[in-house]
């Protein structure tokens, strides 16, 4: 008899994105979940402080940052738009879940974190980032911080996210 169970990786990815569909974020869906062996520890997703009207309610609040960098040895403008009316859904894990519990754990992300989710987690005690979506505006500088630091960081290319949690990214 074969073992037909998904592979841990594709068990948490998947539970990952099923909390990204709590979001009412317009722009993007993000679900994270804390793992410490094959435990499930916490979940969290990306949306407004409890008690604040969301994006679906009052519209995104969109904060725009301009940036220098080198792109085949070239000095180029990036332009990130962010929407700050949310807090992203790594920073509502490390607010949800105790320190002792993230020492040694994993972090599962439907989206490669952004350079602030980064800096956290890279402080939160965790040895391990998995996540699935790149997020390409700050691959570079995050992989780097997380080779630095001795964080496992990697992207489950091949995964295919269930069909119901799907939602459109704009970036």
């Amino acid at each position: 008899m074969t073992d037909t169970r998904k592979d841990w990786d594709t068990y948490f990815m998947d539970i990952a994105y099923m909390v990204s569909t709590r979001s009412r974020c317009s722009r993007r869906h993000v679900g994270a979940v804390l793992v410490q062996g094959k435990k499930l520890l916490g979940t969290a997703y990306n949306g407004a402080p409890m008690g604040m009207p969301d994006c679906s309610e009052a519209g995104c609040m969109i904060s725009e940052e301009v940036s220098l960098v080198h792109i085949d040895g070239e000095q180029q403008m990036l332009k990130k738009q962010r929407c700050i009316r949310t807090i992203h859904a790594e920073q509502n894990l490390l607010l949800f879940t105790d320190r002792i519990d993230r020492e040694g754990s994993t972090v599962y992300v439907s989206d490669e974190p952004c350079w602030t989710c980064a800096n956290m987690l890279a402080n939160s005690g965790i040895v391990e980032i998995v996540f699935h979506r790149s997020y390409p505006k700050d691959t570079d500088k995050v992989t780097q911080m997380m080779n630095s630091k001795g964080i496992v960081f990697r992207q489950l290319a091949s995964y295919e996210p269930p069909t119901d949690t799907l939602t459109t990214v704009s970036n």
